[in-house]
């Protein structure tokens, strides 16, 4: 359904993306952010699968700038390759991978000629948090399980758009009392807990939670069809 495309971010340098187009005019645009493993077959079927809801998806490699090519699996070597790139990632000057996500925003409006969302996993939960108080152009977020997004720096943030956030109540990596700690201070943030471990969307993961994976599915969707199209 989808193919890749080269985005110009603000600064000149190109980061490939994966494009998913529906079959009829499209709702909006929705883009799409990786977790640590690289725009993979995973996140591939998530544009696909936003794409088969009416949506432009635009899914932008934001490990470009530091490792071109990541596209990892769920091994712990992958988990471990993966973290050090994003870490990498993490310490690039400011805007950093923002400018990248900036790019694929502004594509999705182009191509969808309509308002834009953003969804994104793990690490691209945490950018999508950043992206939802950061950046332009965007008429909503959801973030899934961002590690850090309850940290002091990241709550400190204040969001732009709404904002549907999905967390997991067995998350090792985000915990429960930071999550309430964040729906307290973020009182206009729709926050929604599952019975589920980090990683619950993703299907190719042994973390996959069928039941939490629909129910989020649902909830973003009517989120994204009521602020978006």
């Amino acid at each position: 359904m989808g193919s890749f495309t080269d985005l110009t971010a603000a600064d000149g340098v190109r980061i490939p993306a994966y494009v998913a187009r529906p079959a009829g005019q499209p709702r909006g645009g929705i883009v799409v952010i990786q977790e640590i493993f690289g725009v993979n077959t995973h996140i591939r079927e998530v544009a696909d699968g936003y794409a088969a809801e009416g949506y432009v998806a635009v899914a932008p490699a934001l490990f470009q700038r530091v490792k071109p090519g990541v596209e990892l699996g769920y091994t712990p070597a992958d988990m471990e390759a993966g973290f050090a790139v994003m870490q990498a990632v993490e310490k690039l000057p400011a805007p950093g991978a923002l400018a990248d996500i900036q790019a694929a925003i502004t594509q999705a409006a182009r191509e969808s000629g309509g308002k834009v969302g953003i969804v994104g996993y793990c690490w691209g939960g945490l950018m999508t948090w950043r992206a939802a108080c950061m950046l332009d152009g965007l008429a909503a977020a959801v973030p899934y399980y961002g590690g850090g997004v309850t940290s002091e720096v990241e709550a400190a943030r204040k969001p732009r758009v709404p904002v549907l956030a999905h967390f997991a109540e067995q998350d090792q990596w985000i915990p429960l009392p930071s999550i309430d700690a964040f729906r307290a201070r973020h009182p206009e943030v729709q926050v929604h807990l599952y019975p589920a471990h980090h990683g619950f969307n993703c299907n190719h993961r042994a973390a996959w939670n069928e039941a939490a994976a629909k129910l989020a599915r649902e909830r973003t969707l009517a989120f994204f069809r009521q602020h978006v199209g």
